[in-house]
């Protein structure tokens, strides 16, 4: 069974007692992991796909993605000593998904044992406090191309597909709930990049320029392939 690298130096006894006690499950596209006022004594590490966690306003239209769990990636409680907990956002499978269910007293007791473990869930807690913080700067300082040609590189590192680029599956909608503009706005802004050759559609995904991942500082660079056309 999967171990998740984190706990790749822990005794043999404390692994098999883990595998035990940890559920697998697999979710489809757009399928609910976790609703927000869910109480959960687990701990959910995504071993294949991609989860978003969803700040609902009541209707389908004003629901927000606030992050993505990618794979390897956990979604835990807000603090390391709540071993039930509610969430707070809900937890929805933006790709076909493969989650690990966790004891999260388990987890915690090794924690204890095994401080590393401790300071690399620290670490994951304050580099995603970190990226949200980003996320939001971007928003309010940058242009609307700039926030999504953002958001676009960075689902290539979360969804990746193909050379440079995303999967397909994630949606506009989604694009716009996570950049923090309106689905209008998002698709204004694709089919100008599209128009402009900076983006591309492929088989199994949008092809992405490596140059997108500067666009919180510099202008964007043409795609090579506009330069053929």
């Amino acid at each position: 069974m999967y171990l998740h690298p984190m706990l790749s130096n822990i005794s043999q006894e404390d692994r098999l007692a883990l595998v035990r006690e940890t559920e697998i499950r697999s979710y489809r596209r757009n399928e609910v992991v976790l609703q927000a006022d869910d109480w959960t004594d687990r701990i959910y590490c995504v071993g294949s796909g991609l989860l978003r966690t969803v700040v609902s306003g009541g209707d389908e239209r004003d629901q927000v993605t606030t992050d993505f769990i990618r794979q390897d990636d956990f979604f835990l409680s807000p603090t390391l000593s709540q071993e039930k907990y509610q969430p707070g956002v809900m937890l929805v499978a933006a790709l076909p998904s493969s989650v690990f269910l966790v004891p999260a007293a388990m987890l915690y007791r090794l924690c204890h044992k095994y401080p590393a473990i401790t300071l690399e869930l620290l670490e994951l807690m304050t580099r995603r406090a970190a990226l949200l913080r980003g996320q939001l700067r971007r928003i309010a300082s940058s242009s609307s191309e700039k926030v999504v040609t953002r958001v676009l590189h960075e689902l290539t590192q979360l969804a990746p597909a193909g050379t440079h680029g995303y999967d397909k599956r994630i949606t506009q909608s989604i694009i716009a709930s996570y950049s923090g503009l309106s689905r209008e706005q998002v698709n204004k802004t694709i089919r100008n990049l599209e128009s402009r050759g900076l983006i591309r559609k492929q088989d199994d995904g949008i092809e992405v320029p490596p140059s997108f991942q500067y666009t919180d500082f510099q202008e964007l660079m043409p795609h090579p392939a506009a330069h053929h056309q």
